[in-house]
């Protein structure tokens, strides 16, 4: 469910009488400080003379006289508070993202290395599924779930954003890293429940083969979609930590194709590959087209008037003006 509150106006044109409203103001001001001049004569005024209580008292009076009309054009153009309620019925889609966390990620042929633009690329998508359940799995040489499946996208983006290298032991656990997807989607009750699993190597690591997690997969109707990043060739890699940092060799860039094929083939999903950060951009979209969310919306408004509240300041302007005009300038001259 989400609420608005709008103003609108049942005759806006009426607002536009306000300019030559306060551009009369403004005249009348100027012809009065012209004839008052005149009157005393200029060579008569002291030096940079200080405005006295009373001429304070009288320019506050016709102030006040003025903004009582403004506030009385406001309240004849009828403003009135429209509040929205929209309700959201329907069946979204569960998704877990697994994203591969090993040190390979921190290869220098994405800007500034693979695992910010794919925590970048993740970010922007999970802001997109506004109506569906998303969570959020890591692994490297094993796996755990950084988020469980939940409808707030700013605090998965947090989760996804606080995301590094080293969090759990090196290594590739591709087929830990889906089962721990799998996991988060065996108790769902969903028709569509989905698996985007990103990697930049082979499986060699965890306890759980891959071809064990695709039939997982298989029995749980998950589909999963894969991808795989990195450059082809060659890229710089990091291959020792030290003191400073990691140090950086070039490297073959070899990601098991084949089982992320088998993969997305068996559970009937998609497999990619993204050299740069633009492909993989791409293909986050790609996916979100695929995978789309039938939502129903069901629109209320409810339209309360506030003419109430202009027409009571344009009254309060109106009152204070007697006020300070017949009873206070009348009399203390």
């Amino acid at each position: 469910m989400m609420e608005g509150m709008y103003i609108s106006w049942s005759s806006p044109w009426v607002l536009w009488l306000i300019l030559p409203w306060l551009g009369l103001a403004v005249i009348y001001y100027l012809k009065s400080v012209q004839e008052s001049s005149s009157a005393i004569g200029l060579d008569d005024l002291p030096e940079r003379p200080g405005r006295s209580p009373r001429q304070w008292g009288a320019i506050l009076t016709q102030g006040l006289l003025w903004l009582s009309g403004v506030f009385l054009l406001i309240a004849l153009a009828g403003p009135y508070e429209t509040e929205v309620e929209e309700n959201y019925s329907g069946e979204g889609i569960h998704i877990m993202l697994s994203l591969d966390v090993s040190a390979s990620m921190l290869a220098r042929d994405f800007e500034p290395n693979r695992l910010e633009v794919a925590k970048s690329v993740a970010s922007s998508f999970v802001g997109r599924r506004r109506f569906d359940q998303v969570g959020v799995a890591a692994f490297a040489g094993e796996a755990y779930t950084v988020a469980p499946l939940t409808a707030d996208p700013a605090s998965l983006q947090q989760f996804i954003h606080e995301l590094e290298v080293g969090q759990i032991k090196d290594g590739t656990a591709i087929g830990m890293g889906l089962a721990t997807a799998i996991n988060r989607l065996r108790k769902v009750e969903s028709p569509s429940k989905i698996v985007i699993l990103l990697t930049d190597g082979v499986n060699n690591s965890g306890y759980i083969r891959p071809q064990t997690a695709i039939q997982m997969a298989v029995e749980e109707e998950v589909k999963v979609y894969s991808i795989g990043v990195g450059s082809q060739g060659e890229a710089p890699v990091p291959y020792a930590k030290t003191e400073k940092g990691y140090s950086y060799r070039m490297a073959r860039v070899d990601i098991d194709e084949e089982l992320l094929q088998e993969m997305a083939t068996a559970t009937g999903g998609q497999y990619f590959r993204a050299e740069n950060e633009e492909e993989l951009e791409e293909i986050y979209a790609v996916i979100d087209g695929l995978e789309t969310t039938e939502v129903q919306v069901n629109r209320i408004s409810r339209d309360t008037p506030v003419v109430q509240l202009w027409l009571g300041l344009a009254l309060g302007c109106w009152i204070a003006f007697l006020v300070l005009y017949f009873f206070i300038l009348k009399i203390y001259p």
